[in-house]
């Protein structure tokens, strides 16, 4: 008791400069060549984390914009493919999901499946057939979805296209960057649409880009699986923004509360489980 009341009042007797030397010998350890490289490894992940969260914050805005730019040009009348697209030139983000039609007989013969598609969680293929105009010019049309949870079906198990003169309605697709591995037919598949690589392949000249179909007329006998709309939202970039500037936060948190630990071991130690604590009769004696 008289000791409580004996550091009490030298605590009360000591100014501010002294208090302030006092936190300087307690926390002069953060200058030890160990806690330097651990502050710098904190500011360094804190530092990449807020950069992570700002980079998701720009594709967020990325997203909207061309989310907007699709809600328009789905809300577009459908005009003709060879309006927007050609042999010699390119479809453009600015002109992807426009709503176009396109005339012609289909080339079964080139038929290709293009892998690893899906259509409301089902795993499949879509069927990409060249549908070639009156001009002798093929138009790539993705004429819909087939199932095939197993694996990759062979061509002769896929749904025929209809036969003659067909009209087809869908969106204007722009062609993927995909790496030549992706967009180069091999054994009747391609993982990715480029009317760039498969030009190389067919006997015609092919438009750029290609046509994802949701109707033809007439239909096929046995008609495919037809296409998803896009998806028109801000995708999950702003919480996985919050997620990075969490991190930085609990970095740095994290460093200042093992900072203070490190600085306090008698604190520690009073809260350590009683289990653990020295017995009173080995403690030594006290002098008043």
């Amino acid at each position: 008791m008289l000791r409580g009341r004996a550091d009490g009042a030298f605590a009360g007797t000591m100014g501010a400069a002294e208090i302030g030397g006092y936190r300087h010998d307690v926390y002069r350890f953060l200058l030890s060549p160990r806690w330097l490289a651990l502050a710098a490894a904190v500011l360094l992940l804190a530092t990449v984390s807020v950069r992570l969260g700002f980079w998701q914050l720009s594709r967020m805005h990325d997203r909207v914009a061309e989310s907007s730019v699709i809600e328009r040009n789905l809300g577009e009348a459908p005009v003709p493919v060879s309006a927007l697209s050609g042999p010699a030139g390119s479809v453009t983000g600015a002109e992807e999901w426009r709503p176009v039609t396109a005339a012609g007989e289909y080339d079964p013969v080139h038929q290709l499946l293009v892998r690893y598609q899906t259509n409301a969680g089902a795993r499949g293929v879509d069927v990409l057939t060249p549908l070639v105009t009156q001009d002798g010019t093929a138009v790539l049309v993705d004429r819909g979805f087939l199932e095939a949870p197993s694996g990759t079906p062979d061509l002769s198990d896929v749904p025929a296209p209809p036969t003659g003169a067909v009209t087809v309605t869908g969106w204007l697709r722009e062609d993927s960057d995909a790496p030549s591995d992706a967009t180069t037919a091999a054994d009747g598949t391609v993982r990715a649409i480029s009317s760039d690589a498969l030009a190389r392949e067919l006997p015609y000249p092919v438009a750029a880009g290609w046509v994802q179909a949701s109707a033809e007329d007439p239909p096929a006998a046995q008609p495919l699986i037809g296409p998803e709309q896009p998806e028109l939202d801000s995708g999950p970039h702003f919480f996985y923004a919050m997620q990075w500037w969490f991190f930085a936060l609990l970095a740095l948190v994290g460093y200042g509360y093992f900072a203070w630990d490190e600085a306090h071991p008698a604190r520690r130690r009073s809260a350590e489980p009683s289990g653990h604590r020295v017995p009173a009769d080995r403690l030594p004696a006290r002098r008043l």
